[in-house]
C-alpha cells in the first residue's frame, strides 16, 4: 500500500467528530439525523464529516425509502488501521526467498557493462531488486529536488518518471512538495 494512502487515511480519521461517527456506526447503520442527534451536532456538520469518510471509502450509504443509512466498512477500517504496523514487516527476501547471489544475478542480467538498465523487468521481485540497486548511491537523511532525482535516475534508466513513481509506490522514498527523501530501510519492501 502506498504511504500516501496511509497518511490520507490517518489524517481523515484524525478528527474527534469522525472518530465518534465511526464509533456509532460500528454498532449499527444510522441515518444522518440520528447521528446528529446522538452527537448533538447539526445535520450539515454530520454530512460534511460523512463525505470525508466516504472519500477514503470507509463508509457507504444505502437508501431505504426516503432515508439514507450509513454503514461502516469495518474490515477496511481494521485493515487500514493495521497497515501502518505492517510497513516493512515482511521483506521481499522473505516473500520470494531471494539470496544475495540471486540478487547479484538479477542486477547482472538486467544491466549493461556501464551499470545502466537494459530493461525494467515486469516481475515484481526483480523490479524491486533493481530499484534498490538504483538507490544505493543516495544518502539517507538527505533531501533531493525532483531535478536531482531525475538526473540520478537517468544514470541508470531514461524513463525517470516511471522510476520516480516506483520509488514512491514501493516505499523506498517519500515525496512532499517535489522534495524527495529516502525512507528508512525498514520501510523498504526489500
Amino acid at each position: 500500500m502506498q504511504l500516501e494512502q496511509i497518511v490520507t487515511f490517518h489524517k481523515t480519521i484524525g478528527d474527534k467528530t469522525r472518530i465518534r461517527i465511526i464509533s456509532l456506526l460500528k454498532t449499527e447503520p444510522l441515518h444522518g439525523q440520528a447521528i446528529a442527534g446522538k452527537l448533538g451536532l447539526k445535520p450539515p456538520t454530520i454530512s460534511h464529516h460523512l463525505a470525508k469518510l466516504k472519500e477514503i471509502d470507509l463508509v457507504y450509504q444505502r437508501r431505504d425509502k426516503n432515508i439514507i443509512y450509513y454503514y461502516l466498512k469495518k474490515d477496511k477500517l481494521e485493515r487500514m488501521a493495521l497497515e501502518i504496523i505492517r510497513i516493512g514487516d515482511e521483506s521481499l527476501f522473505e516473500r520470494f526467498d531471494i539470496k544475495n547471489e540471486e540478487k547479484a544475478n538479477i542486477i547482472k542480467n538486467f544491466t549493461d557493462s556501464t551499470g545502466k538498465l537494459k530493461t525494467l523487468p515486469v516481475q515484481r521481485k526483480k523490479k524491486l531488486v533493481l530499484l534498490e540497486y538504483m538507490l544505493s548511491s543516495l544518502e539517507h537523511g538527505k533531501t533531493y529536488s525532483e531535478k536531482e532525482i531525475n538526473k540520478h535516475i537517468k544514470q541508470y534508466y531514461q524513463d525517470f518518471a516511471t522510476i520516480r513513481r516506483e520509488f514512491i509506490m514501493g516505499h523506498f522514498m517519500y515525496r512532499q512538495n517535489n522534495i524527495y527523501e529516502l525512507n528508512p530501510i525498514e520501510m523498504w519492501p526489500i
